[in-house]
């Protein structure tokens, strides 16, 4: 490439171009919404084949033809109370043309929450379900980590609190993606590095979406997670008890709830790895209808919800600031297609692409 680049530079008017540069001219041009121009970046970045497909209908215009349904149907909303305010002397626009719009945006008010509702596993599926290794110092997490990524991703040695950072690695599983996070065992540590380590591996666990905990099958008193399950805004916990190829005679049987799994002897982990694929697949939205997949469009699609209750909210209140309800929540629909000035938020949506595109 930098021979390639050398090349191309000995002629006059030539240089590179910028990331997403011609993904940008496209959008200036009016040819691409931002709404397809993230799907397309999304596209880029898919590493799955869900991934792909609902990039795909993102980059078509699927998003975009939804959002401008709905703006258009604002505007007319506010064309008609416009209508009432400018011309209510007028015998031909009765004063009550404005009461048949509020039936209207209580119902795309609703299709809006839904819409919400449903996309919040839209989103999950653009950056993967997080599975976050947890447990005790040596209870196998980082072994489990490089079998289930089917590569050396963590040293694994017999020494306790080998792992003092956060690994991640993204998986396929069946189609899905996951993304794998090892953490630091949590103990009782003394070592500055190592405390930093054990407090970022409690920050993955809160924001994980399943945390696996594991409890070594040759150790009878290993940490168990019921501090974990006591603290607030805990995901979903699964027990796994590792090293299952050195329990015990009295600990071959799984406890309620628990799974027994063995990197050595790969003893239970083609059931682990199929159990994950369909926790993912629950919990991972596969509709072909168009989605939000990004906390911008969350963003903007609660603004507009929130202004369309304000709307209607109350009677009592002046038609002028109904309608200018209307107008803010129009305005939050068009934010997220690039209808109306979004200069602030172009340079980091086209920054996410490589060179060329």
């Amino acid at each position: 490439m930098a021979a390639l680049f050398d090349a191309l530079s000995v002629f006059e008017n030539v240089r590179p171009a910028e990331a997403g540069e011609f993904t940008r001219r496209a959008f200036d041009a009016g040819r691409l919404d931002l709404t397809e121009v993230e799907g397309l970046a999304d596209l880029i970045a898919s590493e799955t084949e869900t991934q792909r497909r609902q990039a795909l209908r993102q980059m078509g215009g699927g998003l975009s033809e939804i959002y401008d349904g709905w703006r258009s149907d604002l505007l007319r909303a506010r064309a008609l109370i416009e209508a009432e305010l400018d011309f209510a002397d007028e015998d031909d626009v009765p004063g009550s043309v404005s009461d048949v719009v509020w039936a209207d945006v209580c119902t795309l008010a609703s299709l809006i929450e839904i819409h919400l509702s449903q996309s919040r596993v839209a989103e999950r599926l653009r950056r993967g379900i997080q599975i976050v290794l947890a447990g005790a110092p040596n209870a196998g997490k980082s072994s489990l980590m490089n079998a289930l990524a089917r590569r050396d991703v963590a040293i694994v040695t017999e020494e306790a609190g080998t792992t003092r950072d956060v690994l991640e690695v993204h998986l396929d599983l069946h189609g899905l993606p996951v993304t794998l996070v090892d953490t630091a065992g949590i103990r009782e540590a003394e070592g500055l590095v190592e405390r930093e380590g054990i407090r970022r591996a409690r920050e993955k666990m809160r924001q994980a979406d399943l945390i696996l905990w594991l409890m070594p099958s040759d150790e009878m008193h290993s940490a168990s997670p019921d501090d974990l399950l006591n603290e607030p805004d805990v995901p979903a916990v699964w027990v796994l008890r590792s090293k299952s190829d050195l329990a015990s005679p009295a600990m071959t049987q799984d406890e309620p709830g628990t799974v027994s799994v063995s990197t050595r002897t790969h003893n239970g982990l083609e059931g682990l790895i199929g159990r994950l694929g369909k926790y993912a697949a629950d919990h991972i939205a596969l509709s072909e209808d168009p989605l939000a997949t990004r906390e911008r469009h969350r963003t903007h699609l609660e603004d507009c919800l929130s202004a369309l209750k304000r709307s209607f909210d109350s009677d009592s209140k002046p038609l002028e600031l109904r309608a200018e309800d209307l107008r803010l929540a129009a305005e939050s629909l068009g934010r997220i297609s690039g209808r109306i000035d979004v200069e602030d938020m172009l340079d980091v949506i086209f920054g996410e692409f490589c060179i060329g595109k």
